[in-house]
């Protein structure tokens, strides 16, 4: 028998894993479910329930008060429905919205890899929950856990005017091959899949564990379309980006070639050692791994060499909320994108959604990877209708730079991690952004989270704030440290810690003298990451403060968010 006293976090979770496939765990859910939350085991609350995307929210303190790096948990869930590549239909959004008011106290939240997140469920109604669910076609497996996530792919999949193929199909193959399956329900930790055929990459392949992007190469008069590689991105406490690999992934290649990256993952033992450094990165980051010996160990493993890697462009500071009225490939048609301020959104305004996506057009729906919501194949005749109902209802098709950037994670209201609460926060410091700089125009990602760990992430943004706490007569107080500058595309890279931090109620200050010296200095046509870019920190930081500041050390993390880190 195991001795739990001299066990690690690591190896604790490891023996569970080993002891029980959670997806084979559906009867003993619907036990705790008539026994009641007090008959559910530790190794339950604590491990196997996130495999079915469900994990116990925090008492709204978030990591304060509690032991271990963990806040204190109570007697609800969040439960995370899955939405592959954001493809949503009206009935589906209907029956969420049905849920939301029925289990989650009348609202969700869009995530970062477009998913709907519930909360406030209790074990009681969580089978009935997850039956609803499955009878829309909808599940929550793998959404949490140590497996193969939501697998994110451009929500324009089949209607982006420019887009170079439409890989829906594709990520919904590769969503079914890995949901449910055995061979991969025990990885060392979270696995992440992006695969898009669009040319701007809204889906973020630079951020994810295995990203392929659609490319053309041509060869005479001949031309074919697949893939680009990249392996080893995740954001966390040490972000790391993509590494593309020299190889060219045909359409046909791209299931055999995401399993064998599946497989390199899942039995490299020495990521099982540390759940702080359990991800596909780590290979690269701390055990000498290079993108020549990855290649070379994932051809032996699917039994074939890949073509070498065909020329590709990656976008040039693109924006990628998809908010507004755009045209579609189909000439008769267009799609309407809302910007759903910090990704909150009501039991009413997804049924209202539904609806109008029933009444304007063919009832298809698209989640996003900024937390916003579209609507596709609206008739010309029934664009400007649709649009002023869904202001009507709090989803701004268009909006100030604020409201569309901005990106929030779940924070300390739900988080056992969290340091700072961020949605209220969020909502707070846009509207004293739009009401101070009323004529900004510049696209802006403005990206919230309420610890380091980077689900809301801050990595990414033009200006990404990480929580932290400050001490002011003897009380903690909610505080944010800045980093700015981050960038995916042709421009990657990670946003820079600029060694500045302030209360939390003096970050609209900060921002709104900074942004106030990007329009008073900037060149032109010179965009925010490249202001920023030109500047040192120093000059960044007298910016935010208003006045020359010495550099503040960024906290360590508090620990490794062991639920589900989004970005």
């Amino acid at each position: 028998m195991p001795n739990s006293v001299t066990e690690t976090k690591a190896q604790r979770v490891e023996r569970l894993k080993r002891e029980k496939n959670p997806w084979e765990g559906l009867d003993e859910i619907r036990r705790f479910s008539r026994e009641g939350f007090t008959s559910i085991p530790p190794e339950w609350i604590g491990t196997y329930f996130r495999w079915w995307g469900v994990y116990t929210q925090g008492d709204g303190a978030g990591v304060v008060g509690g032991q271990g790096g963990e806040g204190r948990a109570l007697p609800y869930f969040m439960v995370r429905i899955r939405i592959p590549g954001g493809l949503l239909t009206s009935h589906q959004l209907r029956t969420i919205a049905s849920a939301t008011e029925r289990y989650a106290r009348g609202s969700a939240d869009l995530t970062v890899r477009q998913n709907i997140q519930l909360h406030w469920v209790t074990i009681e109604a969580l089978p009935e929950l997850l039956d609803q669910l499955w009878s829309a076609g909808l599940t929550t497996k793998g959404s949490c856990g140590d497996d193969t996530r939501n697998i994110t792919g451009c929500p324009l999949a089949g209607v982006d005017a420019d887009e170079i193929c439409d890989t829906s199909q594709l990520a919904l193959e590769a969503n079914q091959f890995f949901v449910g399956n055995g061979d991969f329900y025990n990885l060392p930790r979270k696995f992440k899949i992006c695969i898009t055929g669009c040319r701007v990459w809204c889906a973020y392949p630079e951020i994810n564990d295995v990203g392929l992007t659609a490319i053309r190469r041509s060869s005479g008069t001949d031309s074919e379309i697949g893939f680009s590689l990249r392996v080893g991105g995740g954001l966390s406490t040490d972000p790391h980006l993509a590494l593309r690999l020299n190889a060219f992934v045909r359409w046909n290649q791209a299931i055999p070639v995401l399993k064998g990256v599946a497989e390199i993952f899942r039995d490299s033992e020495k990521l099982r050692e540390n759940r702080e450094r359990a991800r596909l990165k780590f290979l690269f980051l701390k055990h000498g791994w290079t993108p020549e010996s990855f290649q070379a160990e994932l051809e032996q493993r699917i039994g074939f060499r890949l073509d070498p890697v065909a020329p590709e462009i990656p976008p040039n500071d693109v924006y990628r909320d998809h908010v507004g009225i755009h045209a579609q490939k189909q000439s008769e048609f267009c799609y309407v994108g809302a910007a759903v301020l910090r990704g909150r959104i009501t039991a009413q305004q997804m049924r209202a959604a539904a609806d109008q996506a029933e009444r304007f057009a063919g009832g298809e729906l698209r989640t996003t990877n900024m937390q916003n919501l579209l609507i596709i194949n609206v008739p010309h005749r029934n664009v400007e209708a649709l649009a002023i109902e869904l202001d009507a209802v709090g989803l701004r098709v268009g909006g100030s730079p604020f409201w569309r950037g901005a990106i929030a994670c779940s924070g300390s209201e739900f988080c056992k991690l969290a340091i700072t609460e961020t949605k209220s926060f969020s909502r707070w410091l846009v509207e004293e952004l739009e009401e101070r700089l009323p004529g900004f125009e510049q696209h802006l990602k403005l990206h919230v989270t309420g610890c380091p760990n980077s689900c809301g992430q801050h990595w990414i943004a033009d200006i990404g704030i990480e929580g932290k706490k400050i001490k002011v007569d003897g009380r903690l107080q909610d505080a944010y440290y800045f980093c700015v500058g981050g960038a995916v595309g042709l421009n990657q890279g990670i946003a820079r810690p600029i060694g500045y931090r302030c209360l939390a109620n003096e970050v609209p200050d900060a921002i709104e003298r900074l942004l106030r010296r990007y329009l008073d200095e900037r060149r032109p046509g010179e965009n925010l990451r490249q202001f920023f870019a030109r500047h040192s920190d120093e000059n960044l930081r007298e910016s935010l403060a208003g006045e020359v500041v010495a550099a503040a050390v960024r906290d360590p993390s508090p620990g490794r968010v062991p639920h589900a880190v989004e970005g």
